[in-house]
């Protein structure tokens, strides 16, 4: 009986403590990574958060993705719509991403009238760095032709990679 009874307010204990986990969030973070397109040559941090409540029209998810060139930060916006229960957020094209390296995110959630209602810090590291992807397209326009400055008429290929990276 003693036992039943431990088990069962181990259980409202754990229940209770998953539950301070989200007090007062709107959003958690539920997945970051880097996204390589080897066919179009481009590289992009992609964001995904998970909705917890319901948001205030008019929000905004701003974000702020690390420069792996060492510029200024890139940035991002994307409205938000009700209908929505993820919010998905990706930077512009990137260059010279490292492997093994963090690069810093910082993720706003924005009202209409641009108070912050609530900010996510975070990093992403690659496993690959970006000298997987050609530097040109491999292929162009909207049938997928061959990119005649990867294949040349001669029939050699360009495959070179970004070589103007910092170190």
């Amino acid at each position: 009986m003693k036992t039943a009874a431990l088990a069962a307010a181990f259980v409202i204990l754990l229940l209770a403590s998953c539950q301070r986990e989200t007090e007062g969030k709107l959003v958690e973070l539920s997945g970051r990574l880097f996204v390589f397109n080897y066919r179009v040559a481009t590289a992009n941090y992609l964001v995904t958060l998970k909705k917890l409540r319901p948001l205030p029209d008019g929000s905004i998810v701003a974000a702020e993705f690390d420069n792996p060139t060492g510029g200024d930060a890139l940035t991002a916006r994307e409205k938000i719509f009700p209908i929505d229960e993820k919010i998905v957020i990706q930077s512009p094209h990137l260059q010279c991403v490292r492997k093994d390296h963090p690069y810093a995110v910082t993720i706003r959630l924005l009202s209409a009238s641009g108070d912050v209602l609530q900010e996510i810090e975070t990093s992403i590291t690659s496993d690959v760095d970006q000298s997987v992807l050609p530097a040109k397209p491999l292929v162009v326009g909207p049938g997928y032709t061959p990119n005649p400055d990867v294949f040349h008429a001669d029939g050699s290929e360009d495959m070179s990679g970004d070589s103007n990276c910092p170190a």
